[in-house]
């Protein structure tokens, strides 16, 4: 096994030039492609075989490449104003005939052309039939390749890495990475993926396999989109009071979960005899009042929310709404109630005094 010489360079170069152009952008797959074709030998082109063989091997490994690529090695021999085009030209062709030509592409067009002409030139009628030639010829390589492989795989190859790209609004890179870092390192530890954001907002994520980088893009994506009615969250219990829970839906994002629905079907007496701070909770935005900065949420098991529409939702309420309404009436009557009786009280006493003075008077 020796170096890498001139011509493996120049051939490697021009198997490469063949596929790039089908190759996907950084931004829809940012992979760094590395393929390797080891030629032991061969009695045609080595490159046009590294041109089928990438292909193949790309569409494999998951690489969701255009369309495939195919090339052939084009051969002359011309005696005066005679000529004969060869199709796949093996060795002894080459080294004695007047032309290696080759022609690599897809079933729609060319992507990459290489000629060595050992004759003066060629003629347009020569060029032309070549062409032709290695049309037909590329056609047919590309029916043999599609038995075995029709396209792209759906998946990448389980051996390799997952990297993940989502765009997000510039001025949303703040919270992504919270104060010192706080939040883009939680995330990452939690997830053991690793994240980079761009300034222009675009988000990559590094993560050892699928499961990981597809979890991790829904949280970044729920952390940082608007709340809307109907969105589901696992939220975090971040503090109780007298009258519901507040749930953290994502960082600086609170919703209140209101004592009435703590419990679905049940009365408690504090919401502390169900959550605690720090308990986790699946949730659903049952409303949104932004004006005020208000989110309601239900529990998402909470059979009065069950299968219901966004709509319907919203017409649920997040409780608590008489709640209030109706303490003030209860306390309205008590009020009435204990001034009546003290109302009552002085006239029973005045007139017992009453009584009393006629009582006095009579004797």
């Amino acid at each position: 096994m020796g170096g890498v010489k001139r011509r493996d360079v120049g051939h490697g170069a021009l198997a490469e030039r063949a596929l790039v152009p089908m190759v996907p952008s950084i931004e829809s797959f940012p992979y760094s492609i590395r393929v390797v074709s080891d030629i032991l030998e061969s009695n045609g082109s080595s490159s046009m075989a590294s041109v089928c063989g990438s292909s193949l091997a790309l569409m494999d490994a998951g690489v969701p490449i255009k369309r495939p690529v195919a090339g052939i090695a084009m051969g002359l021999i011309k005696e005066g104003e005679d000529y004969v085009v060869l199709t796949d030209i093996a060795g002894v062709e080459d080294h004695l005939g007047d032309m290696d030509f080759k022609v690599a592409g897809t079933e729609r067009g060319i992507t990459a052309l290489q000629m060595d002409i050992k004759i003066g030139g060629v003629t347009f009628e020569i060029l032309r039939d070549a062409l032709s030639q290695a049309h037909k010829a590329r056609s047919i390589i590309l029916g043999k390749m599609s038995e075995t492989i029709t396209g792209p795989r759906a998946e990448l190859s389980q051996f390799a890495p997952r990297i993940e790209t989502i765009q997000i609004d510039p001025s949303q890179i703040g919270l992504l990475i919270g104060k010192g870092g706080e939040t883009i390192r939680a995330l990452s530890e939690e997830f053991d993926s690793q994240i980079d954001v761009n300034d222009d907002g675009q988000v990559l994520i590094y993560s050892a396999n699928g499961e990981l980088a597809e979890a991790l893009v829904e949280r970044v994506r729920m952390m940082l989109k608007e709340v809307e009615v109907g969105d589901e969250y696992l939220g975090k219990v971040v503090k109780t009071t007298t009258f519901g829970a507040f749930i953290e839906l994502s960082k600086g994002t609170d919703g209140l979960l209101h004592i009435s629905n703590v419990s679905p079907g049940q009365r408690v007496d504090t919401v502390e005899d169900v959550l605690s701070k720090g308990d986790e909770v699946n949730v659903r935005v049952v409303e949104v009042d932004r004006e005020r900065g208000r989110i309601g949420l239900r529990l998402s098991d909470d059979p009065d929310i069950a299968g219901k529409s966004v709509q319907e939702l919203a017409g649920a309420g997040a409780g608590g709404g008489k709640g209030p309404r109706d303490g003030a009436r209860r306390n309205g009557r008590e009020r009435s109630g204990r001034a009546s009786r003290r109302a009552g009280e002085r006239e029973e006493g005045r007139g017992s005094g009453a009584r009393a003075r006629r009582d006095r008077d009579r004797d």
